[in-house]
C-alpha cells in the first residue's frame, strides 16, 4: 500500500499545499494530522468524501462525520465562512480557490514587439485587519531574452545564415 504522503499527491500540482497546511493549522490551533492532510488532498483532487472513503477502504459515514468535525470547520474558519453551512463538499475547494490557494498554471504572453513572458502566480498570504483585507501575492515573471540576430561570423560566403 502506498504511503500516506503519496496518496492523492497530484493535489500538489494545482494547490499550494504547504501554505494551505500552515494556514489550516493556524485555523485549527495545531498542526494537521497526516490523515487530515490526506483527506484534504483527496478533496483537492476532486474526489467526493464517498470516493475518498472507497479509495482508502474506510467507512463512508465515518469519513463524512470526520470531514464535518475537522476539515470543513478548519476551512470555514480560514476563509471567514464560519457561519455558513457546507452544502456540498465542492464548497470547500471553491472557497479555497477563491482564497487563492489554487496555483495558476503558467501562462505565456508573446507579441512581435515585446519579450515572451511567463507568469506564475501563487497566493502568499491573506490577512484581515479590522476593516482591511491585505493580500500579499508571490508573483514570478520570467522574460526570455530575444534571440540574437545573426552576426557576421554566422553568415557563410554565399550570404546565407
Amino acid at each position: 500500500m502506498a504511503s500516506i504522503d503519496a496518496q492523492f499527491a497530484e493535489a500538489a500540482n494545482n494547490w499550494d499545499l504547504e501554505t494551505l497546511y500552515a494556514d489550516l493549522a493556524s485555523a485549527k490551533g495545531k498542526r494537521l494530522t497526516p490523515v487530515e492532510k490526506l483527506h484534504l488532498r483527496g478533496l483537492l483532487c476532486g474526489y467526493s468524501p464517498t470516493e475518498i472513503a472507497e479509495r482508502l477502504n474506510k467507512s463512508v459515514k465515518g469519513i463524512g462525520v470526520d470531514f464535518s468535525n475537522t476539515l470543513y470547520l478548519y476551512v470555514k474558519n480560514l476563509v471567514g465562512r464560519g457561519d455558513e453551512k457546507v452544502e456540498n463538499w465542492r464548497n470547500i475547494t471553491e472557497w479555497l480557490q477563491e482564497a487563492g490557494y489554487k496555483t495558476q498554471s503558467s501562462t505565456q504572453s508573446e507579441s512581435s514587439d515585446c519579450l515572451p513572458l511567463e507568469f506564475l502566480i501563487k497566493r502568499a498570504n491573506i490577512t484581515i485587519d479590522k476593516h482591511k483585507v491585505i493580500v500579499d501575492i508571490n508573483l514570478r515573471i520570467v522574460a526570455s531574452s530575444p534571440s540574437e540576430p545573426p552576426g557576421i561570423e554566422d553568415i557563410d560566403t554565399n550570404g546565407k545564415v
